[in-house]
């Protein structure tokens, strides 16, 4: 998708990302009667880490970010939000797709989860995930690099 691109993450985009976050997963966490402002921020502050973390940018504007973070000999993606006026667009099949060339230059395999519920479960499995566990609120999902 031409006009895209990425740019690091600072400490002081935390309040940013994480009303994005909040944004993107209210619904899908409202569906599981887990929706809780002040566990979502617990969480997030948790795992902020901006040297994993990039913003995705179109043609100026932040519209997203992902977070991809070193896991068990492969590469895990913590975050991937994309905000409400570009969702459906193809950003985040170009993100996918650029995470994906990263583990495949890598040798590695790409994980993520995804909570139950969520429409972003249908999105990795058709971006060629596949499920490989399950937990109480959550889908897990691995791709593998084409042999």
């Amino acid at each position: 998708m031409k006009g895209l691109y990425f740019e690091p993450v600072a400490a002081e985009d935390f309040e940013t990302l994480f009303a994005l976050r909040s944004e993107a997963m209210r619904e899908s966490l409202e569906r599981l009667s887990r929706h809780d402002s002040q566990r979502s921020r617990e969480r997030f502050t948790a795992v902020f880490a901006p040297e994993h973390m990039r913003h995705i940018v179109f043609e100026g504007r932040r519209v997203g970010f992902v977070t991809v973070k070193p896991k068990g000999g492969g590469l895990h993606v913590d975050h991937l939000y994309v905000g409400d006026g570009m969702r459906g667009l193809g950003v985040g099949t170009w993100v996918l797709d650029l995470t994906k060339q990263e583990a495949a230059a890598l040798k590695c395999d790409l994980t993520l989860s995804a909570l139950k519920l969520s429409d972003a479960n249908r999105f990795y499995q058709r971006h060629g995930f596949v499920q490989v566990g399950e937990e109480e609120f959550d889908v897990h999902y691995r791709w593998s690099v084409p042999q």
